[in-house]
């Protein structure tokens, strides 16, 4: 693989602020999650919302970058192959021992579970509904939460490599540089697909993360993955997008301001006024439209910027590289867990936020620097590469 940096530390950033997000979940107010704090502030929506409409985008999009820059076209079966190891596996085991403590605490908040973790694993492992309401996913009687993008990713993975020969064609790589040197057609094609998804498919398939009928969620991903598949190896792409840095971002802070607009003059309209008279499709096309906008040109944004500042080698990329996979499979357990335990302690709205991000944070650390990556049948679990793990953190980049 032709290692780029830059990608490697946005998928660093991308995922460190996935652990934010979950974080903040549990005290935003009015938002459904699987465990809640009593201490929810609405105020805490604005700040979501800014980060919620790109976040997960960013992760495919870094996807299907990291997998052009792979050149697995000579190899298909063996890169399916790979791919399905790292992925299905951690994904199993993840909702087999580190996702079954969140429908447990879920379950038991609710009032749906008995407490005892050891009569519920064993209720849990024989993959049997639930009781209605028992926790997220009680119908399936197994979930896999947070993990859901392993399972999205690896089905778009394997189209992929399937569509590759199709792909490769030479009708289809002129098609996909002139649309990376035109920056009209860059910024205007993706965001008019993704204008589609969100016109025909949300209102009809909304979001579920089940895998089958989320259909809206599917075009948007699938959109941005093979986005970044297509365009990640063309160096006319990349020198556009840093050219353009300026502009892409000026157009997601437009865009972005023009959607927050929006939801603050629903709010704040009295329900007399005229512009309330006004033809709801108008008013959700906007919404709609500068969402879509705000979502590609915000990624265009990411990726400019992050070419300009982030391609070259940090000391700390090896570790933090290694750690991102440990670290997205543990984090949301020992968010609910540790929220579980706090919340009877009525530690006060700054005091148990604080201390559920600490402890977040270190016990992700602390599972992966003493367990997880010096274990060598754990690796694999976990999507690391089977070999003796690398010295302690020190902050030194190992002997290459």
């Amino acid at each position: 693989m032709n290692r780029r940096h830059d990608i490697d530390a946005l998928r660093v950033f991308a995922f460190t602020l996935l652990i934010l997000y979950h974080t903040g979940m549990a005290y935003v107010d009015d938002w459904g999650f699987h465990l809640k704090s009593v201490h929810t502030a609405e105020w805490l929506q604005w700040p979501m919302v800014f980060v919620n409409r790109w976040r997960m985008s960013l992760l495919f999009l870094i996807s299907g970058v990291a997998i052009a820059l792979m050149r697995p076209e000579t190899r298909l079966l063996r890169f399916a192959g790979l791919r399905t190891w790292k992925l299905l596996l951690p994904l199993l085991f993840g909702m087999f021992v580190i996702v079954p403590i969140q429908p447990y605490c879920e379950g038991v908040a609710n009032g749906q579970v008995a407490p005892g973790f050891g009569h519920f694993l064993l209720r849990y492992w024989q993959v049997r509904p639930w009781p209605e309401g028992s926790f997220a996913g009680w119908q399936y009687g197994i979930t896999w939460n947070h993990l859901w993008y392993l399972a999205y990713l690896w089905n778009y993975t394997l189209v992929l490599a399937l569509l590759m020969p199709l792909l490769r064609t030479a009708v289809v790589r002129r098609g996909i540089e002139r649309m990376a040197a035109s920056p009209t057609l860059l910024i205007g094609i993706p965001s008019a697909l993704l204008l589609a998804w969100v016109v025909w498919l949300e209102p009809i398939y909304p979001s579920t993360n089940a895998l089958l009928g989320d259909w809206y969620q599917h075009a948007k991903y699938a959109t941005v993955f093979l986005a970044g598949y297509l365009l990640g190896r063309e160096p006319a792409f990349w020198e556009r997008v840093v050219a353009l840095r300026r502009t892409t971002m000026w157009l997601a802070l437009a865009a972005v301001g023009w959607y927050m607009g929006l939801r603050i003059l629903g709010q704040v309209l009295s329900a007399d006024s005229p512009l309330r008279q006004w033809p709801e499709p108008f008013w959700d096309l906007q919404v709609r439209t500068s969402q879509s906008l705000y979502v590609w040109t915000a990624l265009l944004a990411i990726l400019g910027w992050g070419k300009v500042f982030l391609d070259r080698p940090f000391r700390w990329m090896p570790y933090c590289t290694e750690a991102i996979y440990p670290w997205y499979m543990l984090h949301q357990s020992l968010i609910i867990v540790l929220l579980f335990w706090l919340k009877p302690l009525q530690l006060g709205p700054w005091a148990e936020p604080a201390l559920l991000l600490v402890g977040t944070v270190g016990g992700c650390l602390l599972i992966h620097e003493l367990l997880v990556r010096r274990v060598r049948w754990l690796r694999p679990l976990f999507g690391l590469r089977k070999e003796a793990p690398s010295p302690a953190f020190t902050g030194v980049v190992p002997a290459q």
